[in-house]
C-alpha cells in the first residue's frame, strides 16, 4: 500500500521580507485550501493513506475536514516546538515509515529542513514561501495527482524525478550544515531576524542554481551566468562595495579609490525591489570542489536565513554536491501519465 507524506509549514511567507519588501503572504486558510486540493488529488490517484506533520496551526487536520475526502489522514506522534526541527524530525520519521512521495508546502528553508531529515524521498514541493527557488508554484490538485502516481510506482522516474544539488558548509573540517539553493556570508555578527533582505550586508554568495526568472540571491547570480537544476556545479560571486549617497562615484566608504568591479547587474533582489548590484568577482563552481573562505567574523546564512556565526579563528569552506532530495516535475509527470493512458478507462 503506497504511503504519501505531507509537511506544511505555517510560518512560511511570514518573515521580515513581507515588511521590508513586497513579499507575498500566504495566510493559513489558503494553505489549508491548498492542502485540501492536494488530498483530493491524492485520493483521485488512488491513495488511501496519508501521514502528516503536526503543526501549531493544525493545517493538515483542517484540510482533512471535508465530506468528499475518504482517505485516512494520520498525524505523526511528534512534539510541536514551532521550529524547523519539527520539519526535520517529521521528514526523518517519514523516511523510517517508508513514505513513497512527500508533498511539502513552504519555501526554500522548509525544504532545506526536510532534506536534513531525509533526502531520499521524492518531493512534490509547492511554493508558499517568500523568495522561492527550490519549490514551484503548482496547483494543489495537480500536485496531489502527480504525488499519488509517483508514490504508487505508476510512472518511470527517468525524466520526471530530478536529483538536486546541495551546498555543504564545513567548519574546521567538519560538516556543519547544508543549503539547497544558496549560502550567503553576512558581514553581521548576529543571527538577528534571520531572513536576508539587505545585500549590502553580504560578503559573498554560493549558489546551486542561478535562475534568470527567480528573485533574490539566485537572480543576482543568474545575471552573470544561468545555472539550472540539472546543470553541473554551481556559481560563486563576491559582492563589491555599494555606492553611498555621501561618497563620490570614484571613492569607497573609506574615502579610498573604489576597487574596480567585475560587473554591475540589475536584479530583483526581493519582491518589488530591483537594484543594481556591484559584483567584485565571480566564478562557476565544480561539483565536489571544496572552496575555503577568508577567515573573519561573519554569519552564515542558509537558503535566505542566517543560521550561525563564525569567528576569525575558524575555517569555513563550501562545496556543491549532487546529493539533494529528488524532486518530482509535476508537468512532466502528468504528461507521462497521459501517454501511458492512466487517465483513461
Amino acid at each position: 500500500m503506497a504511503l504519501v507524506g505531507i509537511i506544511a509549514n505555517p510560518a512560511a511567507s511570514k518573515d521580515i521580507r513581507r515588511l521590508v519588501a513586497q513579499g507575498r503572504i500566504v495566510p493559513d486558510w489558503e494553505k489549508v485550501n491548498i492542502l485540501r486540493r492536494v488530498l483530493l488529488g491524492l485520493q483521485a490517484a488512488g491513495i488511501d493513506r496519508v501521514v502528516a506533520m503536526p503543526d501549531g496551526a493544525r493545517l493538515a487536520e483542517r484540510a482533512r475536514d471535508d465530506a468528499s475526502l475518504s482517505l485516512a489522514l494520520e498525524l505523526l506522534e511528534l512534539p510541536v516546538t514551532l521550529s524547523e526541527d519539527d520539519t526535520t524530525r517529521a521528514a526523518q520519521r517519514m523516511g523510517e515509515l517508508g513514505v513513497s512521495c512527500l508533498v511539502t508546502l513552504g519555501g526554500d528553508g522548509t525544504n532545506r529542513a526536510v532534506a536534513k531529515g531525509c533526502s531520499a524521498i521524492p518531493l512534490v514541493a509547492i511554493s508558499t514561501g517568500t523568495n522561492n527557488v527550490f519549490p514551484t508554484l503548482v496547483e494543489g490538485t495537480l500536485a496531489g495527482l502527480a504525488a499519488g502516481l509517483v508514490a504508487q510506482g505508476m510512472l518511470e522516474h527517468r525524466g520526471i524525478v530530478v536529483a538536486t544539488k546541495t551546498l555543504e558548509v564545513y567548519v574546521d573540517g567538519q560538516r556543519r550544515d547544508l543549503a539547497l539553493v544558496d549560502v550567503a556570508i553576512s558581514r553581521e555578527r548576529f543571527v538577528g531576524t534571520r531572513a536576508i533582505w539587505d545585500l549590502a550586508t553580504l560578503h559573498e554568495v554560493f549558489l546551486t542554481r542561478a535562475e534568470p526568472a527567480g528573485i533574490g540571491l539566485s537572480s543576482v547570480g543568474a545575471r552573470l551566468a544561468a545555472v539550472s537544476l540539472t546543470d553541473p556545479g554551481g556559481l560563486h560571486y563576491v559582492l563589491g562595495e555599494w555606492e553611498s549617497p555621501e561618497a563620490g562615484s570614484d571613492t569607497g566608504s573609506s574615502g579610498e579609490p573604489r576597487p574596480p568591479l567585475a560587473a554591475k547587474v540589475l536584479a530583483p533582489i526581493a519582491p518589488g525591489v530591483i537594484a543594481w548590484v556591484p559584483i567584485a568577482r565571480w566564478q562557476r563552481l565544480a561539483e565536489d570542489e571544496l572552496v575555503p573562505l577568508p577567515r573573519r567574523h561573519c554569519t552564515v546564512a542558509l537558503d535566505g536565513e542566517r543560521a550561525f556565526t563564525v569567528a576569525p579563528q575558524q575555517q569555513v569552506a563550501v562545496v556543491v554536491r549532487r546529493n539533494g532530495p529528488p524532486v518530482v516535475q509535476v508537468e512532466a509527470a502528468l504528461r507521462q501519465a497521459v501517454e501511458l493512458g492512466l487517465f483513461r478507462q
